[in-house]
């Protein structure tokens, strides 16, 4: 669109302008002249003419191959054309990208809930942190939050394998005082065996299933590589990062323990940037609604070993012919062990964490602090 034609006609104004003596002016012809003159005194929005497509009969039977039998475009293609479709194969492929991506922004669309509806739950991963004399932990923390109230459970642990899932998802529903009525978890393997994707359904993990269901709650899986979907769990994962300045500044994992349990009731009673709410004030509200807590008895099974270990007088215990020490004061004691990855974990009471082992060939695994605790 010329604007210099359009600048012109505004410039002389008036009815009686030299359609021809204009366009000779500006090299252009006298029925852009006269076009524009119209357009300028009737300045309605041209409407735009959808053009029937070659496509249109045939848009439904797509949406159907493609999001309930996963067909790619070619094979569409391939198939509408024995249906009586004439157009090409770019228009095919081009309108399946366009479905799926209005699919993907349905699916992304963040949770905004209602009380006690949903959680999300996710990991932060592999954190390593440096305690006063050098030793570096590598730890995790699980990530559980309140969609309404976003209030927040995390807990430290040395693993995320699925018994510490069950255990710190019971330890959440404890704290929440309830257990919401759905949980939206990232598509972790301790959760599903198979991803859901866009084009996918998930397909949970036996085990986590019957959990969920003796739990009361219905497991929800987001899309793969798709974070929107989990926003606020996502959001809560950059918080931990607070963890990074204490650096030297602990000593035992216990200290840490503590470290996280403080931050946790920080960031319950700040004001959540957003939305303005504090979380442990709108909780009170929310808890109302969660579900009864469930039955600890049953649920406990589900992450209790259920093989223990006797520490002997040397302050040992005999774990898959091997020999690990622990601190003396376990003597005559019973712990529990947990395996994952290419390490041991020691528990004492199942749930307090002693200690972790690189699993090695060797008989004897000794640290020599564990002699000073009495």
């Amino acid at each position: 669109m010329r604007k210099d034609v359009r600048n012109e006609i505004i410039r002389i104004g008036g009815d009686n302008i030299n359609k021809s003596e204009l366009a000779r002016t500006l090299q252009c012809s006298r029925q852009t002249i006269y076009n524009r003159e119209k357009r300028l005194k009737n300045p309605k929005a041209r409407k735009m003419v959808e053009r029937a497509s070659k496509l249109d009969p045939y848009k439904e039977i797509i949406d159907t191959k493609v999001d309930k039998y996963k067909s790619k475009a070619m094979n569409v293609y391939k198939f509408i054309k024995k249906q009586g479709y004439t157009g090409g194969y770019g228009i095919v492929k081009n309108y399946i990208k366009k479905h799926k991506n209005l699919q993907i922004k349905k699916a992304t669309i963040r949770f905004e809930t209602i009380p006690g509806l949903q959680a999300q739950v996710d990991w932060k991963e592999s954190m390593k942190l440096v305690n006063k004399n050098g030793e570096i932990f590598e730890i995790n923390i699980f990530l559980m939050i309140l969609g309404y109230s976003r209030y927040k459970y995390i807990e430290l642990t040395n693993d995320r394998n699925q018994n510490t899932l069950f255990k710190c998802l019971v330890n959440g529903f404890g704290y929440f005082n309830g257990c919401p009525r759905e949980i939206l978890f990232d598509n972790m393997k301790t959760v599903v065996d198979k991803a859901r994707t866009i084009t996918t359904e998930v397909v949970f993990n036996k085990r986590f299933k019957e959990f969920s269901n003796d739990a009361g709650f219905t497991p929800l899986a987001c899309i793969g590589y798709r974070p929107e979907t989990k926003g606020k769990v996502e959001t809560l994962a950059r918080i931990m990062e607070r963890l990074r300045p204490y650096n030297e500044e602990f000593e035992t994992w216990e200290e840490l323990d503590k470290i996280v349990k403080e931050i946790m009731e920080d960031i319950n009673n700040e004001v959540v940037q957003g939305v303005g709410i504090i979380p442990s004030e709108v909780h009170e509200k929310e808890k109302e609604y969660l579900n009864s807590l469930p039955l600890w008895d049953r649920l406990i099974n589900y992450y209790e070993p259920e093989k223990t270990y006797k520490v002997s007088k040397e302050s040992m215990i005999t774990y898959k012919g091997k020999k690990y020490s622990v601190p003396t004061y376990l003597i005559g004691k019973q712990v529990t062990i947990s395996e994952s990855d290419s390490r041991i974990n020691i528990y004492y009471n199942i749930t307090d964490f002693i200690c972790q082992y690189e699993i090695s060939d060797k008989y004897l695994n000794y640290v020599t602090i564990h002699s000073r605790f009495k």
